[in-house]
């Protein structure tokens, strides 16, 4: 009889240690999220290549499907129960018209803006993340402008320049509690702090509904911010810019 007690008690304790085993697996494993998204910017500041004149960026978000030349973007996430690292990728290609003024008669102004944040977010709360990524810009800037002369006439100039640098940049998320269907994110970010760019920011304000433990559509807004320049006369470079403008994400959980 103690025998079969004693078998009793052995089986019982080995299906308690599997289910605790299971939830801390549970627990402690990854699930993993992919985020292609659509964004609809506006883009406004000002560039300068060399010793150019500075030049006024001002694409409205009206206007960008008329300028965007290619755009990507995706963004990635895993995460556990404190931990969260994302990557989030971004690419346009846009070319505008330069506007006439006394020193430049016209020309065309292209920009390839690449922009790539890893980032490791420690959850302090379930609704607050903080951490520090890393953005790494790559900006490419074509310039084929018409210059007056002084005695009349024009001068056609064209030059190009890559620049690559990275920001490092502190950010804090601010989400619902998991396991709702109506969901929302807030995440802010300040950098560059003369690293890279003088200074550079960023926010984001998400609100959407998940369909299912797979799918979820979400919408909002986006502002990113980069005041860059480096180097003198004819290796100056100046990329003083704000990206901004309504975003569509179509979220997918693993």
């Amino acid at each position: 009889m103690k025998i079969k007690y004693s078998i009793l008690i052995v089986l019982l304790s080995f299906s308690s240690l599997q289910l605790m085993a299971q939830e801390f697996l549970v627990k402690q494993g990854w699930s993993y999220y992919v985020e292609p998204y659509v964004m609809f910017p506006n883009m406004s500041g000002k560039t300068a290549l060399g010793n150019l004149p500075e030049m006024d960026v001002d694409v409205k978000s009206n206007q960008i499907f008329d300028n965007l030349q290619f755009g990507a973007m995706l963004y990635f996430e895993a995460s556990n129960e404190k931990w969260s690292l994302n990557s989030d990728l971004l690419y346009m290609d846009i070319g505008q018209a330069v506007k006439g003024n006394a020193l430049i008669s016209s020309g065309d102004l292209t920009a390839k803006q690449l922009g790539w944040e890893l980032a490791g977010l420690y959850k302090v709360k379930p609704w607050l993340e903080v951490g520090v990524g890393g953005l790494l810009n790559s900006i490419k800037l074509e310039l084929d402008i018409n210059r007056n002369n002084i005695g009349g006439g024009t001068t056609n100039i064209k030059k190009e320049t890559t620049k690559t640098w990275i920001d490092p940049m502190l950010i804090a998320v601010f989400k619902n509690t998991p396991g709702k269907k109506f969901i929302y994110t807030v995440r802010g970010e300040i950098g560059g702090f003369g690293i890279g760019s003088q200074f550079a920011w960023q926010m984001q304000a998400y609100a959407g509904y998940r369909f299912s433990k797979l799918f979820e559509i979400k919408g909002g807004y986006r502002i990113i911010s980069l005041d860059y320049d480096t180097g003198n006369g004819a290796d100056y470079f100046l990329y003083n810019v704000d990206t901004s403008g309504p975003v569509i994400k179509f979220g997918f959980h693993f």
